[in-house]
């Protein structure tokens, strides 16, 4: 197995092998991309570590997923922690790659490799990026606009009006996917609105494939323990990912309004005395698990899952 270290950076993606000395540097650009993967190819059963970096590593990973090689993609704090773990506490692009080579050579069985989405899955991940964007920005020149003098507040009113005809076209362009490719599973409970839809759809490519235990942990909403000895700590949620959950949320505080059988869930666990973001919480985490059962059951149905 050779374990291989990229560490992303905008403009270079500096590539290392466990093992080898140096590390050698190729442009993260399209051509720069293909020169890497055609060199990772020439490896034997090659295991490739990297470090999410806002987005930068996209084009790697799903260039190296096309091309069938195994690449998993670490949380920055997990590849950080690891380093201080090794007691290296100095950090730059070549000290980085080739710490998450030894990862790769030292925790490749423990790692999740990255799941490819389709190429509907990453149009619809993008439109749903802009879309967030634009509901930022829009939010942002609202609240200027109700402070800005006369004059001013003249243009940031064209600009609002800019930026809601833009979130019209961007929110058509993300139905227009979701009526294509939504199943039953993703939209069968009260509550499961278009952004929910879009976000299990486009940045859960993993939904259905694993247990509701690992489904929660991989969003975010499993309770981790933090007992020690004879102490037993509060357990808290931690780490996941974010827009994801933030859709299973929103989607949640509607469900257990209008969705009976989470409505009764939610008030059973206030009955019991648990506060209500604990509650709220547990509803998120059921309804997650309702979800990736359902979706389980079709891709068993279709012939994609073995029971």
């Amino acid at each position: 197995m050779a374990a291989v270290g990229i560490d992303v950076g905008k403009t270079n993606l500096d590539v290392a092998v466990e093992g080898r000395q140096g590390v050698t540097r190729y442009a993260n650009t399209r051509s720069g991309i293909a020169k890497l993967v055609k060199w990772l190819r020439g490896l034997e059963a090659p295991r490739i570590v990297v470090e999410a970096t806002g987005g930068y590593e996209e084009p790697v990973l799903e260039a190296c997923c096309d091309a069938g090689l195994w690449i998993c993609r670490v949380n920055p704090r997990q590849a950080r922690n690891f380093a201080r773990a090794t007691g290296e506490l100095a950090k730059t692009e070549a000290i980085d790659a080739r710490l998450l080579a030894l990862m790769a050579r030292l925790l490749s069985d423990r790692l999740r490799p990255y799941a490819a989405p389709l190429a509907w899955q990453r149009e619809l991940r993008d439109w749903l990026r802009r879309r967030g964007q634009i509901v930022m920005t829009l939010q942002a020149q609202k609240q200027q606009a109700a402070m800005a003098p006369p004059a001013v507040r003249t243009l940031t009113l064209r600009t609002i009006a800019a930026l809601a005809r833009e979130l019209k076209a961007v929110e058509q362009a993300i139905s227009g996917l979701i009526k294509q490719h939504a199943t039953p599973a993703v939209c069968s409970s009260k509550g499961l609105g278009p952004v929910f839809q879009a976000s299990m759809l486009a940045l859960l490519p993993e939904l259905g494939e694993l247990s509701r235990r690992e489904i929660a942990k991989l969003v975010g909403v499993a309770p981790m323990n933090r007992d020690s000895g004879q102490g037993q700590g509060k357990r808290r949620i931690h780490g996941g990912r974010a827009p994801v959950r933030a859709a299973l949320y929103m989607a949640t505080l509607s469900a257990v309004r209008w969705d009976p059988l989470m409505k009764a869930h939610y008030q059973q666990l206030r009955a019991r005395g648990k506060l209500g973001k604990v509650a709220l919480v547990a509803c998120m985490r059921k309804l997650l698990g309702i979800v990736n059962a359902r979706r389980r059951d079709e891709l068993r149905a279709d012939g994609r899952l073995l029971a």
